[in-house]
């Protein structure tokens, strides 16, 4: 039974690869690709519909008019005056009266007095102009140079003279000069002159080339600078 049952098998097996075999081996049919027409596509205007037009306005009902009163005229009649009698006026003639004279008298015409006013004008004084005094001038400075000392409470060296001497200059001997210093305002030398001289020229001259390279301080009285004149020794030793 059970031989049976596995040949039963074995053949069903051996069948269904039979089948699967074959249908391995079986060409696929070929489909015809089927032909499509093109679309045609046609484009079409869409016509947009109208507008309706807005609705017309209402017409405001017309007021009725008011209705217009017919006055009655009366009609008044007048009564007929019957016509004024004309009367006849007798003229009377009026009675001539005797024309009397009038004697003219001569007219005096009247003399016109024109009043004199006497017009008193007032002199009105103009305010005499107020003159302003100048102010007064700060006196000018003496022009001529001041005798001063050099030093202490007189004037004062800015830039002092600067001088060296060698013992040929002064020949081996102790020697003396002085000198008048003349000065502007400003302090500035104007003028240099040797008043003692050491009895050396060469010695003298290198003195006053010193002195003129130097220069004062502006010499002040009452805050007024003044130029100045004032002598300066000098004792010269080997």
């Amino acid at each position: 039974m059970k031989k049976k049952v596995i040949t039963a098998l074995i053949a069903v097996a051996i069948g269904h690869i039979g089948v699967l075999w074959a249908v391995s081996h079986i060409k696929p049919a070929e489909l015809k690709p089927i032909e499509k027409k093109p679309l045609q596509v046609r484009f079409v205007k869409i016509q947009e519909q109208p507008k309706p037009l807005p609705p017309k306005p209402k017409e405001p009902p017309k007021k009725p008019e008011p209705k217009k009163e017919v006055k009655e005229v009366k009609v008044v009649e007048k009564p007929v005056t019957p016509p004024k009698k004309v009367e006849k006026i007798q003229q009377v003639k009026k009675a001539e009266t005797p024309k009397e004279t009038v004697k003219t008298e001569p007219k005096v015409e009247p003399k016109i007095v024109t009043p004199t006013t006497t017009v008193t004008e007032k002199v009105v004084e103009k305010p005499k102009p107020v003159v302003q005094e100048a102010p007064k001038a700060q006196p000018a400075p003496d022009p001529s140079p001041k005798r001063v000392s050099i030093g202490g409470s007189g004037v004062q060296w800015s830039r002092s003279p600067r001088l060296t001497v060698s013992p040929k200059d002064l020949q081996g001997e102790a020697r003396s000069v002085v000198v008048l210093i003349e000065a502007d305002e400003k302090g500035k030398i104007t003028n240099v002159r040797v008043t003692r001289s050491s009895g050396i020229p060469s010695l003298d001259d290198k003195v006053v080339r010193a002195v003129r390279s130097a220069k004062f301080k502006p010499y002040m009285e009452n805050g007024v600078a003044y130029p100045i004149k004032a002598e300066q020794p000098f004792d010269l030793t080997p």
